[in-house]
């Protein structure tokens, strides 16, 4: 398996070899599914809350009488089959949405999705990715020259000025390689790894 490496301009000047572990697996979407809904129900929060027929503020009145009105029979509005009324099992604050997935599942998934991404055309290798000051304009220029307009940039050294220049730009993200979630893999249309970054993936997921 080998990777495209792109120059300033975004044109493919060489090939990298890549490891079969981490870049040549089969793709298992079955997995890979699991994988981002488990990762997109760990992010939510159990902060919802709801009100049983105890808690909603009704009057505890008898609407009517319990015979000979020809309706049925109504015991007070906070019913929950009444507009208005109490939940039958309402969410509680504390809900917990957490789902378990093991280290195994998750390196696979992981090496699933850039194997994907690699038979896809859609990964690729660059020198390094820096900027000489904390401006989005410097970066999305650079980003720009290379053709990329979403893009997930995986690198090995996060200076602040690159922090402070990518943060700001809607359909980009660069992380480094240890922050690099399922969702966002598939998430961007490219991904673009440096060289160093590689080495790292390489030691993390093979």
């Amino acid at each position: 398996m080998e990777l495209q490496v792109l120059n300033a301009e975004g044109e493919a000047t060489a090939t990298v070899p890549a490891p079969a572990t981490v870049f040549g697996r089969e793709f298992n979407e079955a997995l890979v599914h699991q994988l981002v809904v488990a990762y997109q129900a760990n992010a939510r929060q159990g902060t919802r809350a709801q009100k049983d027929r105890a808690m909603v503020k009704h009057s505890t009145k008898k609407p009517w009488r319990q015979k000979g009105t020809g309706r049925a029979r109504a015991g007070m509005t906070s019913s929950p089959i009444w507009r208005g009324g109490g939940r039958t099992f309402p969410n509680s604050p504390d809900e917990n949405f957490t789902q378990k997935v093991n280290k195994k599942m998750y390196r696979a998934g992981v090496c699933s999705i850039l194997s994907k991404l690699a038979s896809d055309g859609r990964i690729a290798v660059i020198d390094g990715l820096s900027v000489e000051a904390p401006k989005t304009k410097l970066l999305a220029g650079k980003l720009k020259a290379m053709g990329l307009d979403s893009a997930l940039v995986i690198t090995d050294a996060m200076d602040e000025n690159l922090l402070l220049a990518s943060r700001n730009l809607k359909n980009v993200l660069v992380v480094e390689p240890r922050y690099a979630d399922p969702l966002s893999l598939i998430h961007y249309k490219r991904v673009i790894v440096t060289k160093g970054a590689m080495a790292r993936l390489e030691e993390m997921w093979g």
